[in-house]
């Protein structure tokens, strides 16, 4: 009953009703939270004028890049159209150089027969064209989206199924290409490539794409589409056309033996 009665007489802890009765603990507590909230708001404020300072600066940065890209694209274009047209040039002055003998018309069937190869000369016939792309997801997962690892056992897979000659996105492949990342973009001999990736090969109609399939590129992509859904169409192609390599060019030469 004591301490009931005490209860009901004195609600409030002794200690509560002191620090109430001088005032001091609420207010100084008060008065740092307010010190620390006016100094979070002022550093907000700081960060958020800067940053409106430096928009319009990244914004004409990044004007100025993609000027600078799209003009090192356009003179990479005009360098391939001339160096494309030196190359026939160069036919044109070779065939002239070895004569009619029937020395030269040997060498002229081996250079024939290997410039088609090695992508020196464009071509033409059947083959597959392999259309892949990024998982609908791709966009926010990396391991949804298609890297340069995929299409280097994509294209290696084209090869082991007997491709004569193999072209990403319109650019011609050969023993020196290079096809690498930079980034989130897929390069080939230094060119980004833009989504969806298209791959063609031309090769025998009757036996390529079953090999390709059998392949170890054919079987990883069709995991890749399974498991993680990306894009991954196949169809064969009656005709088409594979520009030459223009990045080929002559590396080292001996003189014919009389």
């Amino acid at each position: 009953m004591d301490l009931l009665n005490q209860i009901i007489r004195q609600p409030v802890d002794p200690d509560y009703a002191l620090v109430k009765a001088r005032g001091d603990g609420p207010t100084r507590r008060g008065i740092a939270f307010a010190v620390v909230a006016i100094v979070i708001g002022a550093m907000f404020a700081v960060a958020a004028v800067q940053t409106n300072r430096s928009a319009p600066v990244l914004a004409g940065e990044r004007t100025e890049l993609i000027s600078r890209i799209k003009a090192a694209e356009t003179e990479q274009d005009r360098l391939r159209e001339r160096a494309t047209a030196l190359a026939d040039e160069i036919a044109t002055l070779r065939a002239g150089a070895l004569g009619d003998d029937d020395t030269a018309s040997a060498l002229q069937s081996q250079i024939n027969a290997l410039d088609p190869i090695v992508g020196n000369v464009a071509v033409k016939g059947p083959g597959l064209l392999v259309v892949v792309d990024d998982a609908p997801t791709g966009a926010d997962q990396r391991q949804d989206r298609v890297l340069d690892m995929d299409l280097q056992v994509l294209v290696n897979g084209l090869w082991q199924a007997g491709s004569e000659a193999i072209a990403i996105n319109g650019h011609r492949l050969s023993t020196l290409t290079a096809i690498r990342g930079a980034g989130d973009a897929i390069t080939v001999d230094y060119r980004s490539l833009t989504r969806p990736y298209r791959v063609e090969a031309i090769g025998d109609p009757r036996t390529l794409h079953a090999r390709y399939v059998e392949s170890s590129g054919g079987i990883a992509w069709n995991e890749l589409a399974q498991n993680r859904r990306m894009r991954y169409e196949i169809s064969s192609m009656e005709e088409m056309t594979l520009e030459a390599d223009p990045g080929m060019v002559l590396r080292y030469a001996k003189r014919a033996k009389s």
